[in-house]
């Protein structure tokens, strides 16, 4: 005979495997137990990556002696009490977890009740022994800690395989903060080879605790470039945090899905992020933010996967519909708002090339860029001053918008504005690249782009494949306008422009849009596609760097962005203008 059964031990530790992966899954399943447990505070450490050592400990309503023995026994759990799956409720429901981690390594469980005395159960590789007596806790407290040493030494396989310690270090701390999102209530420490590494108080306040959660997590820049999100919709309800597209990554760490607070990886979350911030990122920047998704626990089905960070939804697209309408609203709520990290990095780079560091002082020796003083010394002098000049007022005062108004174009590419409180340093082209963007998808939403004709159709000489690419998409481009053929295996023929665009460069549009074809490829919506070649069209014919604007030009343009919902990014996410207050002007020179 050739087919046996396996012995209990090896079954334990095969599917052992599938909970534990690493010291960061035990990490997870530890937490979530104390989550379920109604606990308000969680300090986890470890040592040695988790290799050595991983302690939980919570305050939670904790266990009595008999329910301590059947933690650690596989398949035993009190979060199933109807044996319903389709209606989950806590964080674990497997009875997998404590009985995953004795199997594989030396586990102890001290737990007490507010009405039981301490108890502790010990399991080592699969082998059990108590409930006895232990001192933890004081009468009338309830908690429970988890010890757990020499994690995977019964399965040395699994130990060789283990990454280096700072790795693992790192995926710790990274679930830690996965789980310390969806709960600021609670607070949370960990402490790595006796280093704490991270301290989170419960955050009391209903509505700013969640912001000022991730803040602390994902950054204080998140929480002053953040806009609150809040939708629903059939039984959904979806809040959290999302960066303005001018704060943006250049992957796609920084975004957070949560559902019922259990946090997941989602192929889901990547496809709607990228739908709605389509129009305000180019495609390798990515957005920050931290979304969490409220549903019926029969509409959500989190039995997928071992390790519970998959999950499926019985509707799909309502969730990723929800999703996008929901960014896009927070984007356009936004209006022009660009990244206070714009005017930071400027800052920050304007202080590096004076060569010393901005400091408040009284000494004007400590702030002076020695360079500019000696080359200033000659006009210390005394002089007799000038008769003073009265200049008129100008047409628009600082004062009476939020870009301020138009005083100088600098190397005919940046307007200079001056606002109540600061100034605005504009890049015109970016600017009004956003602005043609946007009054094309206006005319497509009103019915279509006007055409112009030609009077003497242009013929663009392009490559073979590139005519292939360009003609392959002739009914898109004409709806922006754009009408071409086919004009032989090496050219194309353009018969009309898109008429609010005025006189374009034709042949570099061309080229342009082969190009763009080539690097999306397929893999791009219908919509998407479209909103390249808008996005192409609006580049093409916006103000050029270099071209000199007189003050009502300048002007006009700045009151079009005041209009103009996302006019504070261009169409691939940098920033269209940089504020500078005046108080940080004045620190740059020392006054402050």
């Amino acid at each position: 005979m050739k087919i046996r059964r396996l012995t209990e031990g090896t079954v334990n530790r095969i599917a052992a495997g599938e909970v534990v992966e690493r010291p960061a899954s035990a990490v997870k399943e530890l937490v979530e137990n104390a989550l379920d447990a109604g606990a308000h505070r969680i300090a986890v450490s470890a040592s040695n990556g988790g290799a050595d050592l991983i302690l939980v400990e919570d305050d939670g309503e904790g266990m009595a002696a008999e329910d301590l023995l059947l933690a650690v026994e596989r398949h035993a759990t009190s979060k199933l009490p109807g044996d319903d799956l389709s209606h989950i409720v806590t964080m674990g429901f497997r009875g997998e977890a404590l009985p995953s981690i004795g199997a594989v390594a030396r586990l102890a469980i001290t737990s007490r009740t507010k009405t039981s005395d301490a108890h502790e159960v010990q399991v080592d590789a699969g082998h059990t022994s108590g409930p006895m007596p232990a001192g933890f806790l004081a009468n009338g407290q309830s908690g429970t800690r988890v010890d757990v040493r020499e994690l995977f030494y019964a399965t040395p396989a699994r130990l060789k395989f283990m990454k280096s310690v700072r790795s693992e270090d790192l995926a710790m701390l990274d679930m830690v903060k996965r789980l310390a999102m969806a709960r600021p209530e609670v607070a949370f420490t960990l402490t790595l080879d006796c280093r704490e590494v991270l301290d989170l108080p419960a955050e009391t306040e209903l509505f700013e605790g969640r912001l000022k959660r991730l803040s602390r997590i994902m950054g204080r820049e998140f929480g002053a470039n953040a806009v609150p999100v809040e939708a629903g919709r059939e039984g959904l309800h979806l809040v959290g945090y999302a960066g303005v597209p001018t704060y943006n990554r250049a992957n796609a760490q920084m975004q957070f899905l949560f559902v019922n607070n259990r946090p997941v990886r989602d192929k889901l979350l990547i496809g709607a992020v990228r739908g709605a911030y389509a129009d305000f990122l180019a495609r390798d920047r990515h957005p920050a933010l931290a979304l969490f998704l409220e549903c019926d626990s029969a509409f959500v089905d989190v039995n997928v996967h071992p390790a519970k960070t998959e999950v499926r939804f019985r509707d799909a697209g309502l969730v990723r519909g929800l999703i996008v309408s929901a960014l896009k609203n927070a984007i356009h709520e936004a209006g022009h708002q660009a990244s206070t990290t714009v005017a930071s990095d400027a800052l920050a780079a304007m202080a590096a090339h004076t060569g010393y560091t901005v400091q408040p002082s009284l000494s004007v020796d400590s702030y002076r860029a020695p360079a500019a003083y000696e080359a200033s010394r000659s006009f210390q002098s005394p002089f007799t001053p000038a008769a003073r000049v009265e200049t008129p007022p100008p047409a628009e005062t600082a004062s009476d918008t939020p870009l301020g108004a138009a005083r100088a174009q600098l190397h005919e590419t940046y307007i200079v504005a001056q606002t109540a409180d600061g100034i605005v340093i504009v890049d015109q082209h970016a600017a009004h690249e956003r602005l043609t963007y946007e009054r094309m998808k206006k005319q497509m939403e009103e019915g279509g782009i006007a055409r112009q004709p030609l009077l003497v159709p242009e013929v663009v000489d392009l490559d073979p494949a590139e005519v292939v690419r360009v003609t392959g998409r002739a009914t898109e481009l004409a709806e922006f306008g754009l009408v071409i053929e086919p004009f032989g295996p090496d050219a194309v023929l353009v018969r009309e422009t898109p008429a609010m665009l005025g006189q374009m460069d034709v042949k570099g549009l061309l080229r342009d849009l082969a190009d763009d074809i080539a690097e999306s490829g397929a893999a791009l919506s219908l919509k998407e596609r479209l909103e390249d070649v808008a996005a192409t069209l609006a580049c093409h014919t916006s103000v050029r760097a270099g071209r000199r604007l007189n003050a009502d030009e300048m002007n006009a343009l700045l009151r079009e962005m005041e209009r103009t919902p996302h006019s504070g990014q261009c169409n691939h996410g940098r920033p269209t203008y940089v504020e500078l207050k005046l108080s940080d002007i004045e620190k740059l020179f020392g006054r402050r």
